[in-house]
């Protein structure tokens, strides 16, 4: 037994979207929790200098496989290579998804005629893809072991965007964030509840992890604004998600289910 309940010593985790903008700080956690990483990402997707830092540390418990979370059998044969490699996952990372980062101003729709088919990408990846996946990694848990599943959700699968953060963008359009990416969230809440009430008995625990806004370079107007409707007075860095996904990944929440974990420094508080 593990001296403590944070450990995830000889766990094998599959972290999706691996090398996008939050899949490298999942991975890292889990590594330094001791966990194997089966890091799943799209083929020819460039690895992020974030991913690249982690993989050099990491040696033989990170290898990367290739997977499209819209296709079941490209699913099928990522996991089955993690399986050759690492042995059966004892926890899954939904992190694969689509965001709509601000823009320069071009190519914007008033939301009348908003184009469906960036909502149904949106939804196809965020939602379908956590699905797929978790039928794929969730089935062999029941089927086996047991394990934890934990879906990265948003703080706006509960609230609404501010579009005052982006007022100040330039273009003829005003920037409008999109509303599949809030509604495909909002869904995988959901969807974590219903895994955890079907697998329950199988000792599989679902929950989601849902962050709020993360530092990552935006523009000083923007940060000015969402850092005074933050009641800790700042946006998120990678340190502080990491440890939250390690307790719901552990078994320091072993009686944690169909939970979503807001780390969002009090944003959706007020």
């Amino acid at each position: 037994m593990s001296e403590s309940p944070f450990r995830l010593d000889g766990q094998v985790a599959v972290v999706t979207g691996a090398c996008g903008k939050l899949g490298p700080v999942w991975a890292a956690a889990l590594l330094h929790a001791g966990a194997s990483v089966a890091a799943l990402e799209l083929a020819g997707a460039s690895e992020s200098e974030p991913y690249a830092v982690v993989a050099t540390q990491a040696g033989d418990r990170l290898w990367r496989f290739d997977c499209d979370v819209t296709s079941r059998a490209s699913i099928e044969q990522a996991v089955d290579a993690t399986v050759r490699r690492f042995g059966e996952p004892t926890i899954l990372v939904n992190n694969a998804g689509v965001d709509q980062p601000p823009d320069s101003g071009g190519n914007r729709s008033r939301i009348e005629h908003w184009p469906a088919d960036q909502f149904r990408r949106m939804v196809e990846v965020n939602l379908l893809g956590t699905f797929q996946v978790t039928q794929v990694v969730g089935g062999r848990m029941a089927a086996g072991s047991g394990g934890s599943i934990v879906n990265i959700g948003s703080l706006y699968a509960s609230v609404s965007p501010d579009q005052r953060f982006y007022d100040h963008l330039p273009g003829a359009l005003p920037f409008l964030k999109s509303p599949a990416y809030g509604a495909s969230k909002a869904a995988v809440v959901n969807m974590t509840a219903y895994f955890a009430t079907l697998w329950g008995a199988q000792g599989v625990r679902v929950n989601t992890l849902s962050p709020g806004g993360v530092l990552a370079g935006q523009d000083e107007q923007f940060k000015t604004k969402y850092r005074a409707r933050v009641p800790l007075g700042r946006m998120a860095q990678a340190d502080d998600l990491g440890g939250p996904l390690v307790f719901l990944a552990s078994s320091a929440s072993s009686y944690v289910t169909g939970h979503e974990l807001r780390v969002d420094g009090g944003f959706t508080a007020w």
